[in-house]
């Protein structure tokens, strides 16, 4: 029921979504950008139910006091504390040790300012938890958003950064003078065969 209501939804926004998780990947990590407004939440969130894709968003624990709490876990929140970069990432591999099934979404951005550098924790705790990174989009020049390819991390992080970027390079934000990728990428085609 709910997958039809946001699928109803997008489709008078006039939004469309594409692509879905890989049959047999219960555990990913989801990065989502271009991240440039308030609105990719909301895009997001019914490109997410839309799809079918139960994900789960971290969410420092101090607003999951009543009675926003209950809002926030209905919409896939989980309480995390925030701290020192590595406490995040050791606390979201342990995660994935406890759940069977579990899409966390990480915006590497970490804003919605336009940022020169992205964030390394969602490349380090795939790597950690062996889980692999799903490139989901919200694309505003299209109107589209959805999951791209999945990605299994080497251990190589420039390479698989130059990878990522690639799919990202064509991508535009409700705010595109919001989103630079950290680096120039060595080609324009976005199509990163998925595993």
């Amino acid at each position: 029921m709910l997958s039809r209501i946001s699928a109803l939804v997008l489709s008078l926004m006039c939004w469309k979504t594409s692509g879905v998780l890989p049959s047999g990947v219960e555990k990913a990590v989801l990065i989502v950008a271009p991240h440039t407004s308030y609105w990719d939440f909301v895009i997001g969130r019914l490109t997410f139910w839309a799809s079918r894709i139960k994900i789960r968003l971290l969410i420092k624990k101090e607003v999951f006091a009543f009675p926003l709490g209950i809002i926030l876990k209905l919409a896939g929140g989980i309480p995390v504390a925030r701290g020192k970069k590595n406490d995040m990432v050791d606390q979201v591999v342990n995660l994935f040790g406890k759940y069977k099934s579990l899409v966390v979404v990480i915006t590497p951005e970490g804003t919605r300012r336009k940022v020169r550098k992205w964030k390394k924790g969602f490349y380090l705790i795939a790597l950690q938890a062996r889980v692999p990174i799903a490139l989901a989009y919200i694309d505003y020049r299209k109107k589209t958003g959805g999951i791209g390819p999945v990605i299994y991390p080497t251990g190589d992080y420039e390479k698989d950064m130059d990878r990522i970027y690639r799919f990202y390079s064509d991508k535009t934000g409700k705010h595109p003078e919001r989103f630079q990728l950290p680096r120039p990428v060595q080609s324009t085609e976005s199509t990163i065969n998925p595993i």
